[in-house]
């Protein structure tokens, strides 16, 4: 469970068309040992992650789920969800980011026309892009406005992940006079572009999260992906997978940093003292405190993950029925990932605050780190809080409700 803490520098193969599972495992289990020898480091001097972007383009897991025929990886969301957590478990604001840039990326897919979506993941894998931004609502929504060279996009997104760093956006914008949403591929240096890293979070420093202002600018038709509309004229059953796809990556995200967390903690009780006994050596089996306390968050952690192997196999496999998919199966596979959110939420809380407990007042060193673990799944689990996720499990069971089409942050 969790990173070996071993210093490796990054995978020294880059990405290979087609590249099967247990290659990108190898480059992900590199990469989050490269991305964990500096973790603390990194964290606490808080500066934009260019350089961990660079570290995930040189390894190849940008191009991890396109298409192998356009240049990508090939991979399907099995091998991405592994890879997310891997990465979280070692660092979880780079996990945010990477889960952010897959899913917005594939979200090319789910929304545009395939001669558009091929365009743009050919250039992605070409160019190794990194792509951000958000397509969840918010109020007040961006607005598309229609004019003679195609349409121009004005508003303010008030937070976005990725958005201080990547390649390019993803955005949501209502349609002037008519309120329709759709989903907008935004290249950040056009002009009146500009990036606020504004948010100032407590925890996920390094997801380059931020507001992002658009002033006038101008939107070519062919960027325009697709409607965001949940009228089920619109919106099909596999297009709602969308949205689960999505939240099925917080999940990960979560179980990610109880995991590193954990896996960090047991080192250290390995080689530290209880502050409990102090003559004893943590984690010694005269310890049942300690070894309680590791027990629970054991049980704990792996049953949320069951669990979201539950939900990713539930995912996988109404992404292979196509457009045999049901509003029924919709709605089982998304009341499943809301299932494993809140598991995973639990998960993540209780280890990376219990941790503290475990290690004891050196715990607070600013020097050992281990706060940045409970900072970074405080905030992430603030910006996807799970109460809702629970009403729409109850409506389900109670009354045979399908949960609404609701996009991640």
């Amino acid at each position: 469970m969790g990173v070996a803490m071993a210093p490796s520098g990054p995978a020294a193969e880059f990405d290979q068309p087609g590249a099967g599972s247990a290659h990108w495992s190898r480059v992900a289990r590199e990469t989050a040992e490269d991305l964990a020898t500096d973790a603390v480091a990194r964290d606490q001097a808080g500066k934009p992650p260019f350089d961990e972007v660079s570290r995930l383009r040189e390894s190849g897991l940008l191009t991890l789920l396109l298409p192998a025929e356009l240049g990508g990886g090939g991979a399907d969301w099995t091998q991405a969800y592994a890879v997310v957590r891997e990465i979280a478990a070692a660092d979880g604001a780079i996990g945010q980011l990477l889960g952010c840039h897959y899913f917005t990326s594939w979200s090319v897919r789910s929304f545009a026309d395939p001669a558009l979506a091929a365009r743009l993941e050919r250039r992605s894998a070409a160019e190794r892009w990194c792509w951000g931004g958000g397509l969840a609502r918010q109020e007040p929504a961006l607005t598309l406005t229609p004019d003679t060279r195609g349409y121009v996009l004005n508003g303010r997104q008030s937070y976005a992940a990725g958005v201080l760093v990547a390649d390019r956006l993803v955005v949501r914008a209502v349609r002037a006079g008519t309120g329709e949403p759709f989903a907008l591929v935004v290249d950040p240096a056009l002009a009146g572009v500009v990036a606020d890293g504004d948010t100032d979070p407590f925890g996920q420093r390094l997801a380059a999260g931020g507001s992002a202002e658009f002033d006038a600018v101008p939107i070519a038709a062919a960027d325009v992906l697709g409607s965001l509309s949940a009228d089920e004229d619109v919106l099909s059953p596999l297009t709602a997978l969308v949205s689960p796809v999505g939240r099925l990556l917080s999940a990960q995200l979560r179980l990610g940093m109880a995991e590193g967390v954990l896996a960090e903690a047991r080192e250290y009780s390995r080689s530290g003292h209880s502050h409990w006994h102090p003559d004893w050596p943590v984690g010694s089996p005269r310890d049942p405190q300690v070894l309680t306390a590791y027990g629970e968050l054991t049980v704990l952690t792996r049953s949320a993950s069951a669990l979201a192997d539950e939900a990713r196999r539930a995912v996988q496999g109404g992404l292979d029925r196509g457009e045999d998919l049901t509003y029924e199966d919709y709605a089982e596979i998304s009341v499943l990932v809301a299932m494993a959110e809140a598991a995973a939420s639990k998960a993540a809380q209780e280890s990376t605050a219990r941790a503290l407990d475990i290690i004891g007042a050196r715990s607070a060193s600013a020097r050992l780190g281990f706060d940045r673990f409970w900072r970074n799944a405080r905030t992430h689990t603030l910006y996807e809080p799970v109460g809702h996720r629970l009403q729409d499990v109850g409506d389900y069971f109670l009354n045979g409700a399908h949960p609404p089409f609701v996009l991640p942050v």
